[in-house]
């Protein structure tokens, strides 16, 4: 006995080493392949040579053997991964691991080097959150991946962004309810997200057209300037902030009373996300709440669907979005 002690992957060959029988006897052995005669001595010492050795099989050989790998491979837009999206991403991950799959996500990135997860993992299905170009769809079908969702211009990406943008009316809605006539769009200054800060807008400017309130442009706040945005919009008569996300809303709710303002007496603020920030934060903030859990279960049964042939479930482009009231808006 050779007493192999390594760090590295133990192999077959070492198995072989190990008993002193030929590498192709102990792969017979390990995968139970039929039709062969060892002998049961000979088999059972190549079992437990493989036990004390700490053999473990190569999952990606014996994948890519059977022709699939049980991957599904989500590519991101180029945002940052916060609470909601986390939120969506535990969830579709959660759901795909109950049928056996695993989720990797990548955000390839712009002018980016590295190679492409589809190439390396070759997963069975690879899955945009925003439609691919055709160039990049062709990319990943010439990977060898047959399942590629969804197609070149399958959605508009104008029409995705609105369809996660529509917690932007509910936040204008909630103000001018409330009696605000002239309101604050108050932008995160991120400028991976500088496209949904547009689409937000978009929503919001047209909500606020429909009730006759104005509404500010999109300006981005930051720890910097968020008490001379506030006080200059005060000054200027607004009474209502509509926030991008509830990291925003806190910036603002801060600046407020930083300056002596009352919230929401002098000014009223709401978030988006419905994030822990917003429940735990003084004056807890209101804010939008995503089904971003439904969004991840609608996620992984499109992947489900596309590996396994099964019906896709019912398209939800547009998700469910309700306003949590908190002090901040009164």
């Amino acid at each position: 006995m050779t007493g192999i002690t390594t760090d590295r992957r133990i192999t077959a060959a070492d198995i072989a080493r190990e008993v002193g029988v030929s590498r192709t006897t102990v792969g017979f052995v390990l995968n139970a392949t039929p039709g062969q005669t060892i002998s049961p001595a000979t088999t059972r010492k190549v079992l437990d040579a493989a036990e004390r050795l700490g053999y473990r099989p190569h999952l990606a050989a014996q994948a890519l053997a059977r022709g699939r790998t049980n991957i599904v491979l989500l590519v991101l837009p180029d945002w940052p991964v916060d609470y909601s999206m986390r939120r969506h991403l535990d969830e579709a991950s959660i759901a795909l691991d109950r049928a056996g799959y695993s989720l990797v996500t990548m955000s390839p990135l712009p002018g980016g080097h590295a190679r492409p997860l589809w190439e390396s993992l070759q997963p069975d299905v690879v899955l945009g959150m925003m439609p691919f170009t055709p160039e990049r769809y062709e990319q990943i079908r010439a990977a060898g991946i047959a399942a590629v969702i969804p197609e070149p211009n399958d959605v508009p990406t104008t029409e995705t962004l609105a369809n996660y943008s529509q917690g932007a009316r509910l936040q204008v809605e909630c103000l001018a309810t409330l009696g605000h006539r002239r309101l604050a769009y108050a932008a995160s200054q991120d400028p991976r997200v500088a496209e949904l800060v547009t689409a937000r807008h978009a929503v919001a400017a047209a909500e606020a057209q429909d009730r006759g309130v104005e509404l500010t442009e999109a300006v981005p706040v930051t720890p910097g300037s968020a008490v001379e945005l506030t006080g200059t919009w005060h000054r200027a008569g607004i009474t209502g902030v509509v926030a991008f996300n509830d990291d925003v809303a806190a910036l603002v709710v801060g600046a407020a009373l930083r300056l002596g303002l009352r919230v929401p007496d002098d000014l009223a603020v709401v978030g988006h996300d419905d994030s822990p920030l917003a429940s735990v934060f003084v004056p807890s903030i209101t804010s939008v709440h995503v089904d971003d859990e439904g969004l991840g279960r609608y996620v992984a049964g499109l992947a489900l669907a596309a590996a396994t042939g099964s019906p896709p479930p019912e398209v939800q482009l547009t998700p469910r979005i309700t306003l949590v009231v908190r002090e901040s808006s009164g």
